[in-house]
């Protein structure tokens, strides 16, 4: 019996080839070095930093059960979510006081600069959102200031 070289990773280039076409990001692969809001947890899985991909960035969203999040927007960045599981609610407008609901298929679009707040309508499912971006940074502007934010257990929705 010889003792074979371990096998690439199936999207690994072999010594002196071409990077690959195809990309596969395992789950347990994805990054949370990216911006994060008090109550959410962001991860990055398809970017130019990670697979050196030129306009689309795409990640995984986790609302923990009961959780709301801080107050915030994403610059200059459309956003497009996936729901996967869990009913999501968006606060928006001027007051935040108006609220758009989601449930697991539905398909959740974010103007850019548009302030919001999101909440997990469950105390016993997480939301679990694919994240799409129109830039390579997943823009993040916290505003912990704002006079409609939600108040937030800090123990319960801080990640760190």
């Amino acid at each position: 019996m010889t003792d074979a070289p371990e096998p690439s990773a199936p999207d690994a280039p072999a010594p002196g080839a071409q990077e690959p076409d195809v990309h596969v990001v395992r789950a347990g692969d994805l990054s949370d070095d990216t911006p994060q809001t008090a109550g959410l947890k962001r991860f990055e899985a398809i970017s130019a930093r990670r697979l050196g991909s030129q306009d689309l960035w795409m990640g995984l969203s986790v609302l923990p059960p009961g959780s709301k999040t801080g107050v915030h927007h994403h610059g200059h960045s459309e956003t497009g979510l996936y729901l996967l599981s869990g009913v999501g609610r968006w606060w928006v407008g001027d007051d935040l006081d108006e609220v758009r609901e989601a449930h697991p298929g539905d398909f959740v679009f974010i103007k850019p600069h548009v302030v919001h707040w999101e909440e997990n309508a469950s105390e016993t499912e997480p939301v679990k959102m694919i994240v799409a971006r129109t830039t390579q940074d997943a823009i993040v502007v916290n505003l912990e200031d704002h006079p409609k934010a939600p108040v937030l257990d800090r123990e319960r929705y801080d990640h760190d």
